[in-house]
């Protein structure tokens, strides 16, 4: 047999051979109904509702991919990631180093993409009299140390602190336990929990004592379209860094205070984003929130976008 006819048979060996799959190349109808399952929603802590829900409406206008929100706390969100359930969450924090390799070690490849921030507000009753409050005095109620209005401010006419959070298990909480009261869980027995951040604010709206604790982007006012005002039914308390705290060095969880560092209770929301395929639905989805278009609806919203043009305007804000 000469070279040519030795090339010719070997060449036409692979053609045949191309024809059928590799053993290793078989489909897995299992995994592939497990990927779509979890790519079918994302998880996301309750308080990103307002922001997370126009994002998606304008993400699914746009691109006809769908894809389900599920408002939970914080916790079940990163647990649903870590069980596969989702590949994507939306939460105040980034992945433990445990979390992390613990995903890595399964072969994928986790990434904590910071998307915007928020505030804190701490908002009472219309009928509080007292409009600014100390980072000091703030952790002292979440510690117990203080529970009636008057430990702080002499001359109220409120008794006990009413104090309470969206849930048990929120971002609100955790980053309170972690960033107030470092790592220490609360104990007074005046702190106590609703399910939802438009329950706390129908709560503080009804009980003249009471000190709510949200996420700023549930109280902006819709009508206002440079988001200086919040809602009318409860007040938003400014915060102070100093020692006493005067109107003039309290700051509220406006835009501009985020974005300069005056507000205080500035926290980072992160997109955990842990889908294994760069054109997954997911992965699209986060992409998006971090164009311009997706950044803008941050700013629409009155949170600070990530990366994002803002152009700096006086605004004089009037009560009525």
């Amino acid at each position: 047999m000469n070279a040519f006819n030795k090339l010719h048979k070997l060449v036409g060996l692979t053609l045949i051979l191309g024809l059928f799959p590799g053993c290793g190349n078989k489909p897995n109808p299992e995994k592939e109904q497990a990927y779509q399952k979890a790519a079918s929603i994302f998880a996301a802590d309750e308080s990103f509702y307002p922001i997370l829900d126009e994002e998606l409406y304008y993400f699914t206008t746009q691109t006809l991919d769908s894809i389900t929100p599920l408002y939970i706390n914080e916790q079940d969100a990163v647990k649903k990631v870590m069980k596969l359930e989702t590949w994507l969450a939306f939460t105040t924090r980034d992945f433990t180093p445990k979390e992390r390799q613990n995903l890595i070690d399964r072969k994928y490849m986790p990434r904590a993409i910071p998307i915007a921030y928020d505030g804190l507000a701490i908002i009472v009753n219309n009928a509080n009299p007292d409009s600014c409050i100390t980072i000091t005095d703030f952790a002292r109620i979440l510690k117990g140390e203080v529970s009636s209005w008057k430990d702080i401010y002499p001359q109220s006419k409120l008794g006990e602190i009413d104090v309470v959070f969206d849930n048990p298990l929120s971002s609100t909480v955790r980053w309170c336990v972690d960033s107030i009261l470092g790592g220490k869980q609360f104990s007074a027995k005046n702190i106590g929990a609703v399910q939802t951040s438009a329950a706390v604010i129908d709560y503080v709206e009804n009980h003249e004592n009471a000190l709510g604790i949200i996420g700023s982007n549930w109280l902006n006012d819709k009508r206002d379209t440079t988001n200086v005002t919040f809602k009318k039914n409860i007040s938003v308390m400014g915060v102070s860094k100093m020692k006493t705290a005067e109107k003039y060095n309290s700051w509220k969880p406006y835009q501009f205070y985020l974005y300069n560092g005056n507000y205080p209770l500035r926290r980072t929301i992160y997109a955990l984003l842990n889908d294994p395929r760069p054109n997954g639905v997911a992965t699209s989805f986060t992409h998006f929130i971090q164009l311009p278009k997706g950044q803008k609806i941050i700013l629409r919203s009155g949170l600070l976008p990530r990366s994002a043009n803002m152009n700096v305007r006086d605004v004089i804000v009037k009560k009525q």
